[in-house]
């Protein structure tokens, strides 16, 4: 399968640096590097960022919508709205989505089923925190993130999107679940996920750098990553893609 590398900027930047940032990705010749690369910029910022790589093979994503189709939900955005401006991806059930905004895992299913009725494809992020790692639950926790979506649209479609595993003690701390820590997990998912799981892309996600991801990405069942901080810098990203193709 493609390998595929996700750019997440999170609330970083106005529209100016958006822009020059979106304007040097798009020059990646992601061709000869045979990778996907999405970039998932705030969603102010979407159209803007869509013009400048509109002519590229970059993709467009969102970092959140709605689990709703439309109606009375003031400052929601719907899947339909984020397919307008551009967006083929959207991240659901971020780490910081799940422990900030209180979003449980139901409400992260019916997001991944919404995204996919909007003809996006969702990333879906699991992972747990140091305390539960320490406490031998990384299993367990990350089961029932992955079952809740499961039990809602089934297999089939459960398999047609991302995973994406983010242990929650390397978002943002500088440390990072090494080679053997993460291709583990990995194959949990994989082994979980079954035969019809063989072409889902699983990726990594967790202070993400240049430094740190060729040894991930050597890992048979690490398809790509979910940078973070990383992303907002053009050349650190670019470097990171180049290790991935």
């Amino acid at each position: 399968m493609k390998p595929l590398l996700a750019g997440n900027w999170k609330m970083h930047g106005l529209s100016g640096s958006a822009k020059v940032l979106a304007r040097r990705l798009a020059e990646l010749d992601l061709t000869s590097m045979d990778i996907d690369v999405v970039v998932f910029p705030p969603n102010v910022h979407a159209r803007i960022v869509f013009d400048e790589i509109a002519k590229s093979d970059l993709g467009l994503g969102a970092q959140n919508m709605s689990e709703h189709a439309s109606g009375a939900f003031t400052g929601e955005i719907s899947g339909e709205m984020l397919r307008e401006v551009g967006c083929d991806y959207v991240l659901v059930g971020h780490s910081e989505r799940r422990s900030l905004f209180s979003e449980s895992s139901d409400l992260v299913a019916e997001k991944f089923r919404s995204a996919q009725s909007s003809r996006m494809t969702p990333i879906l992020c699991v992972g747990e925190s140091l305390e539960q790692r320490q406490q031998g639950m990384t299993s367990k926790v990350i089961d029932e993130q992955i079952d809740a979506v499961l039990n809602l649209v089934g297999p089939s479609d459960l398999c047609r999107g991302v995973i994406a595993y983010e242990p929650l003690w390397a978002i943002g701390t500088g440390k990072v679940a090494s080679p053997m820590q993460a291709q583990k997990v990995h194959a949990e998912i994989r082994a979980k996920l079954g035969g019809e799981g063989s072409g889902t892309r699983l990726l990594y996600g967790g202070s993400l750098t240049s430094k740190n991801a060729a040894g991930l990405f050597a890992e048979p069942d690490i398809d790509g990553g979910l940078v973070g901080g990383a992303s907002l810098d053009g050349e650190e990203f670019i470097k990171i893609a180049r290790l991935l193709a």
